[in-house]
C-alpha cells in the first residue's frame, strides 16, 4: 500500500452507513500529510511572469520524462487537451479525428468546436472494439488535396488509456508514421498515460516519439489534488502559453500545486501497479460468479456488465452504498469501478460479497 495506508482518503458520509471505499473514480483522492508538507515548503513566484521556480522545474522534469523540449502546467486535463488541440490548428477550415468514445469528443463540453472552431470527426473502434486502428482512421481522413469543399484533417487525437485499456504502442507507431507522411499533427490525451506505461512496460519516451503534444494528468491515479502538463516543442508550448492566457487560465503562485504533482512521480507512480493488481483480482472473482465486462480489465478500471444477470446496475450501486462502497452506475446494465492508492484493504471482498448476495437473491 501507499505511504498513507493509514490515511482515510474516502469521503465521509452523513448517512447511517459511512463510506469505507470510494471506487467512483481515481479523482477522489485527497492530499496525504506528506504531500501537504511538500506543498507548504514550495518555492513560489508569479507564474504569469515566469517566476515560479517550482512550476518551472516541474514543467521541465515532465517534458524530459517524455522526451520533449518544454511543458505547460495547467489546472486540468480538459484545459491541457484543449490548449494542445488549439495550438495545432493554424488556418481554418480544418478537422480533428479522434475515437468516438474519446474524452475530448464526449466529455469536454464541445470544446474542440467552441475553442478551435474545428470539425470533429469521430471514429468507431469497430475492428477490435477497443481502440481505433490506422485503417479505420484512414477512412475518416480528409487529405489536403486542394478540394475547397472539405475541412482538411490537421490533427489526430488518441487517448491512452481509453476505458481502462492500453492503446498498443505498435498501432500508435503506425498511426504516427501515417500522420507525419501527410503532415497531420498528433496529440495524445494521456490522462492515464502513467497507467498505460506501467501496464504495458512502454517507456514514456516511446510515447513522446509518436506525438507532437501530450496532455499528462496528475489528479487521477497519480493522486495530486490539481494539475496536468501539456508537453511539446518549445515553439509549440510558447504558443500554447498564449492560448492559456486567452482562455483566462494563467495563474500566479501555483507552485504549491506543482510541488504536489511533482511529489506523485516519486511516491505514487510506483503504487499504480497495486491498483492494477486489485482491479484484476476483483475481475477474476467476479468472473467466477459469471459476471462479464464491457472491456478487458488491463489497468485500474472495471466496466462491469450486468446485462446477462437480470440485475439492474443502479440497484447494485445502491446495495454497494449500503455496504459502504461507492461506485458509478452508467446505465441499467453498466457499472464502473476504479481503484486508486487510497482504497483501503477489504474493498475487493466487500464488492464481491454484495454482488454474490444479489445473484443469489
Amino acid at each position: 500500500m501507499s505511504e498513507s495506508s493509514g490515511y482515510n482518503g474516502a469521503t465521509k458520509s452523513t448517512e447511517k452507513n459511512p463510506v469505507k471505499w470510494d471506487l467512483r473514480s481515481d479523482t477522489v483522492t485527497k492530499p496525504t500529510p506528506e504531500m501537504l508538507k511538500v506543498m507548504m515548503a514550495a518555492e513560489t513566484g508569479d507564474d504569469v511572469f515566469g517566476e515560479d521556480p517550482s512550476i518551472s522545474r516541474f514543467e521541465k522534469r515532465v517534458a524530459e520524462l517524455f522526451g520533449k523540449e518544454d511543458g505547460l502546467f495547467c489546472a486540468s486535463g480538459t484545459l491541457s487537451n484543449q490548449l494542445g488541440i488549439r495550438s495545432h490548428l493554424k488556418v481554418p477550415p480544418y478537422s480533428v479525428v479522434c475515437d468516438a468514445n474519446a474524452h475530448v469528443y464526449v466529455h469536454e463540453a464541445g470544446g474542440i468546436a467552441y475553442h478551435s472552431l474545428a470539425l470533429t470527426v469521430p471514429v468507431e473502434p469497430l475492428a477490435n472494439k477497443r481502440y481505433i486502428t490506422l485503417e479505420e482512421i484512414k477512412k475518416k481522413i480528409f487529405l489536403d488535396n486542394g478540394d475547397f469543399h472539405i475541412a482538411p484533417t490537421r490533427l489526430i487525437c488518441l487517448e491512452n488509456t481509453i476505458n481502462g485499456m492500453v492503446f498498443p504502442i505498435e498501432e500508435i507507431r503506425k498511426i504516427s508514421a501515417y500522420a507525419r507522411e501527410h503532415n497531420i499533427g498528433m496529440h495524445m490525451d494521456g490522462a492515464r498515460i502513467w497507467n498505460a506505461s506501467i501496464a504495458s512496460g512502454t517507456p514514456f519516451t516511446e510515447y513522446g516519439k509518436c506525438f507532437d503534444s501530450i496532455s499528462i494528468c496528475f489528479s487521477k491515479g497519480m493522486g495530486a489534488p490539481v494539475g496536468s502538463v501539456l508537453v511539446g516543442s518549445k515553439e509549440f508550448i510558447a504558443n500554447a502559453r498564449k492560448f492559456r492566457k486567452l482562455f483566462g487560465a494563467g495563474w500566479r503562485q501555483a507552485g504549491i500545486l506543482a510541488e504536489a504533482a511533482n511529489y506523485t512521480i516519486d511516491n505514487h507512480l510506483p503504487l499504480l501497479q497495486n491498483d492494477h493488481k486489485r482491479a484484476k483480482c476483483l475481475a477474476d472473482q467476479l468472473s467466477q460468479l459469471g459476471i462479464k465486462f464491457l472491456f478487458p480489465v488491463e489497468t485500474s478500471i472495471l466496466f462491469v456488465d450486468f446485462s446477462s444477470t437480470g440485475i439492474n446496475a443502479h440497484h447494485v450501486a445502491e446495495a454497494l452504498k449500503e455496504a459502504g462502497v461507492l461506485v458509478i452506475a452508467f446505465s441499467e446494465v453498466a457499472l464502473r469501478i476504479v481503484f486508486h492508492h487510497q482504497v483501503q484493504e477489504g474493498a475487493v471482498e466487500a464488492v464481491v460479497e454484495v454482488i454474490k448476495k444479489l445473484l443469489q437473491a
